[in-house]
């Protein structure tokens, strides 16, 4: 339905550009997260890739700049978006943050780059 909440995948920096720095890393995803609140406000669910992956490779004893990290988080985001309605696309380069736009650009998923160009929802009401 036209008013119903999408479930819209935020993608950009996660890695790109850290040279594995741990600080650097860690802003990365607050970046991401920072997104969500006014994804929320537009009435929509935001959803972050790396949020699905990153307690897998931990659980493996892995981080981000493990090798195992390639086969977690790129599958994670891309079977993600078989379920997402439209990508929010964050500034920054992103090896991933690219691939998640050419699999939505595929699956011929909406790509959004500002907040402000997200169709508003208004939350419905449970009977």
């Amino acid at each position: 339905m036209d008013d119903e909440p999408l479930l819209i995948l935020t993608a950009g920096p996660c890695r790109s550009g850290t040279d594995g720095d741990p600080q650097a890393m860690a802003a990365d995803p607050a970046r991401l997260e920072a997104a969500a609140p006014p994804v929320v406000a537009a009435g929509h669910l935001p959803v972050i890739g790396e949020r699905l992956a990153l307690p897998v490779l931990r659980s493996a004893g892995a981080g981000p700049t493990d090798p195992l990290a390639d086969q977690v988080l790129h599958p994670a985001a891309d079977r993600l978006l078989t379920h997402c309605d439209a990508v929010l696309r964050l500034p920054g380069a992103s090896a991933g943050a690219g691939q998640d736009v050419a699999t939505a650009r595929r699956r011929g998923l909406p790509l959004h780059h500002d907040v402000a160009g997200l169709p508003r929802r208004t939350p419905q009401e449970s009977a």
